[in-house]
């Protein structure tokens, strides 16, 4: 899953891609390096993190979109939303997938949405919102946590008439933990994929790397290979990443060895 952030201030990329040509364009490379989605994005989620209006996240991500569609972009297209008429327009332009950081917590509509339209859509565990999820986060097992959360929320999406088979779980790394809760999300993670739906991870850059390493955000492609690494062994099935091509390679290797071809 390639990253396609349309915004000005996201925590790694923010303002590179804002002009609709640089963001096809940037689509269409990661596309090329091996992406089977491409997750557009037109709200930031990085801690502190303020909310966009709705209007402002359509004007954003609909050139990107349409843009990907009008040049054949053979990824699937997600729209990365917590807001119903941002997916709305968004899967009128071509997106097929709704990747809901809240889970269908913030608008519960949107589970209709993916449910009307046979979407694919994936619900991910924070907690908090981006503004304030980082204060001082506590859990008394978080994977024990994040694991019933994420049991409760597909529960929720399949009675809200989402087939099972188009939910994928996410136990949100960096959302709401302290580089301890993410590196224990890490080690257990075959409890996560014990629920039975494909996993997605992202650690692509992400803050606790660089707690670990020492590495600002643009030098943590190391780590975020490292991490997917060890995801994928553990069962991870999608891997939501900024640099596609290095992340495939590394998991080509990974998957020949582990397979044994």
């Amino acid at each position: 899953m390639g990253v396609l952030n349309v915004t000005p201030d996201s925590f790694s990329d923010g303002g590179r891609f804002l002009d609709a040509e640089a963001a096809v364009a940037h689509g269409l490379v990661l596309e090329a390096e091996g992406a089977d989605i491409l997750d557009v994005g037109g709200e930031s989620t990085r801690p502190g993190a303020e909310a966009v209006a709705a209007e402002e996240q359509i004007r954003r991500v609909m050139p990107a979109i349409e843009g990907l569609t009008a040049r054949g972009a053979r990824a699937q297209i997600s729209i990365d939303t917590t807001r119903l008429v941002v997916a709305e327009a968004a899967v009128a332009a071509g997106a097929t997938y709704v990747n809901d950081v809240t889970a269908f917590r913030q608008e519960p509509e949107l589970a209709g949405l993916v449910a009307e339209r046979g979407l694919d859509c994936c619900l991910m565990h924070m907690r908090g919102e981006p503004r304030s999820m980082q204060a001082d986060p506590v859990y008394d097992d978080v994977v024990a946590d994040v694991k019933a959360f994420l049991e409760e929320r597909l529960a929720a999406a399949v009675a809200a008439g989402i087939a099972e088979e188009r939910i994928m779980l996410d136990p949100g790394i960096g959302f709401g933990k302290t580089v301890e809760h993410n590196l224990e999300l890490l080690r257990r993670l075959d409890e996560l994929v014990a629920l039975g739906r494909p996993l997605v991870i992202g650690t692509s850059r992400k803050t606790f790397l660089g707690r670990i390493t020492g590495r600002a955000t643009g030098d943590r492609l190391a780590g975020t290979i490292a991490t997917n690494v060890l995801a994928f062994e553990r069962g991870a099935s999608v891997f939501r990443v900024h640099d596609v091509g290095p992340v495939a390679d590394a998991l080509a290797v990974t998957a020949a060895t582990v397979r044994g071809r």
